[in-house]
């Protein structure tokens, strides 16, 4: 006598949509207020429940997890496609600069705090692979001769953070329509000839974890 054969159901369309409007209302609002926003505002924002929410993500740091990969997959085709389509060394780390800040990587933040599981062999792989992407579109920049030498990756994402957030307690309406022109007035600080000498040294991805 067989065994009876079980199989795993796959996801509801229905199930998938509320999922993808968690994750993309939970981006949202880390990158506005942090991580340790109440998941019921996150709940709200996604138009869904509450019992909806807990049965995709259990608890906060699962969605933090999930929030997290999602925008280092996001962003690392974004490295993708700037190389795809721009021929120019600079011009494609330009691109990258603004598409990650649309696919709001300030997101990413969560990841360098002391409650986050450094050692997640998932997310220590995406982390790997985002900070290669990146320092190898910088490098492309750099022996062009367009991109100043005394930067270095983890200072491109720490301006891309702060430049991305909305300052606390801000009251101004539409803040991010100037996002993508404070990141251009960045980018031009970046390119060679360098206007001036800049104190300390480069922000390396390793810097800013042991910063955390």
């Amino acid at each position: 006598m067989s065994s009876p054969v079980t199989t795993t159901r796959a996801p509801r369309a229905d199930a998938l949509r509320n999922r993808e409007r968690i994750i993309a209302a939970a981006r949202e609002i880390f990158v506005e207020f942090g991580p340790d926003v109440p998941l019921d505002e996150i709940a709200r924002r996604a138009g869904i429940g509450n019992a909806t929410l807990y049965r995709h993500f259990p608890d906060r740091i699962d969605l933090i997890r999930h929030v997290v990969l999602y925008v280092m997959d996001r962003t690392l085709d974004k490295v993708d496609e700037a190389m795809a389509e721009e021929p120019d060394a600079f011009s494609a780390l330009r691109h990258f600069v603004h598409a990650a800040a649309d696919e709001r990587i300030g997101a990413l933040c969560p990841m360098l705090s002391d409650v986050f599981d450094q050692n997640d062999p998932q997310l220590e792989t995406q982390r790997v692979r985002l900070q290669e992407a990146v320092e190898g579109l910088m490098e492309r920049a750099r022996q062009a001769g367009q991109l100043r030498t005394d930067v270095a990756a983890g200072d491109l994402l720490v301006a891309l953070s702060q430049l991305t957030r909305p300052l606390p307690a801000i009251t101004c309406q539409g803040i991010d329509r100037f996002v993508h022109r404070h990141l251009q007035l960045f980018l031009d600080g970046l390119q060679t000839p360098a206007r001036s000498e800049l104190p300390g040294s480069p922000a390396t991805f390793e810097d800013l974890r042991q910063q955390s």
